[in-house]
């Protein structure tokens, strides 16, 4: 650890701690993720894969993992310095963001996705505290501490995985049989929420609580709508309501005033798993015509920033500190 300097702390979670740091012989400045060791329990779980999996993975929108510490007290994985998060910048812009900003912060979920998916990698935890922007406007992949890589053939998993307001229905319902589709959810949960503003389905209680919520919206599934639904562990006809679909802009109006926005949302947000678009066709979507074509070549360690023209727009709104909403504290 003589090679880094700490300069500040940035979070703290169950099982580590960030800081802001400075390399000393490269002068650049870091993020220090500080995973405590306990003697009798080793090196966490989660720890050994994230390292394992991003060590594998180089692309412009997953953060880089340069170098790891070990000491006999701590484990430091060395980050690229990244200034912000999504979720923080929801918050210093509120009321839903730039509409030409938004397909630039998708264009580029997806596209790192994309990466993962084809390398059969699942994040399994996308929500806005894991998603960090530059100042530039890059954005990257970040807390791999949830993700796993998926084996043929498929296996089950833990249903308890994704973060509750961008869990999808089918995990909630108990299935343990999913796939990349579960990562599209959360991306549809992400993607309304940057043009609204507000958390799409905010569940505060527990799974049937959340479900109610997206039940009100995209309406109670049934066996005709979604083959095989009644026969999840936690599905339970007589705690669910009974609602009508409805369309997606008629509880987020701004889909409206964006072309082809309302249809990829709903592509993405489908109750039955195997309807939800996958990430590679969702960047080929009509919402993204706008973008130049070249985007399509770019190199996987590329940004989207190199090609000409490209840049983030102006935000019109900015929040007071007082009227920002709340969110589940980041888990590091």
């Amino acid at each position: 650890m003589n090679s880094y300097k700490k300069l500040e702390q940035l979070g703290e979670g169950s099982y580590a701690t960030v800081f802001k740091g400075m390399s000393n012989f490269s002068k650049k400045i870091v993020a220090l993720k500080e995973i405590r060791l306990q003697e009798e329990e080793g090196t966490p779980f989660t720890a050994i894969r994230e390292a394992s999996l991003l060590k594998g993975l180089k692309h412009a929108n997953i953060v880089t993992l340069h170098d790891i510490v070990h000491t006999k007290e701590t484990l430091t994985f060395v980050f690229e310095y990244v200034h912000t998060d999504l979720s923080q910048y929801l918050e210093k812009h509120g009321g839903g963001l730039n509409p030409h900003n938004v397909m630039l912060f998708l264009y580029q979920l997806l596209r790192g996705l994309a990466y993962c998916h084809e390398r059969r990698i699942l994040h399994r935890d996308l929500k806005p505290q894991n998603l960090l922007i530059s100042e530039l406007g890059e954005l990257k992949l970040a807390d791999f501490g949830l993700a796993r890589a998926k084996s043929v053939p498929s296996r089950t998993y833990s249903h308890e995985v994704v973060t509750l307001w961008y869990r999808p229905p089918d995990v909630l319902l108990g299935s343990t049989n999913y796939s990349t589709s579960l990562d599209m959810w959360g991306v549809g949960c992400i993607y309304s929420e940057m043009i609204s503003g507000q958390a799409t389905f905010p569940g505060m209680k527990d799974t049937n609580d959340q479900l109610d919520k997206i039940f009100r919206i995209l309406g109670t599934p049934t066996e005709e709508t979604w083959e095989g639904v009644t026969s999840f562990p936690n599905h339970n006809s007589e705690k669910f309501g009974k609602y009508a679909h409805k369309r997606l802009s008629q509880v987020i109006p701004k889909l409206l005033q964006i072309p082809y926005a309302e249809k990829l949302a709903s592509q993405c947000l489908q109750l039955n798993p195997s309807k939800r678009i996958s990430a590679k066709e969702a960047m080929s979507h009509m919402f993204f015509s706008d973008l130049p074509p070249k985007i399509m070549d770019l190199s996987d360690v590329a940004s989207i920033f190199v090609l000409p023209g490209l840049r983030l727009a102006p935000e019109a709104h900015t929040a007071h500190r007082m009227n920002i909403r709340t969110v589940p504290k980041m888990r590091v």
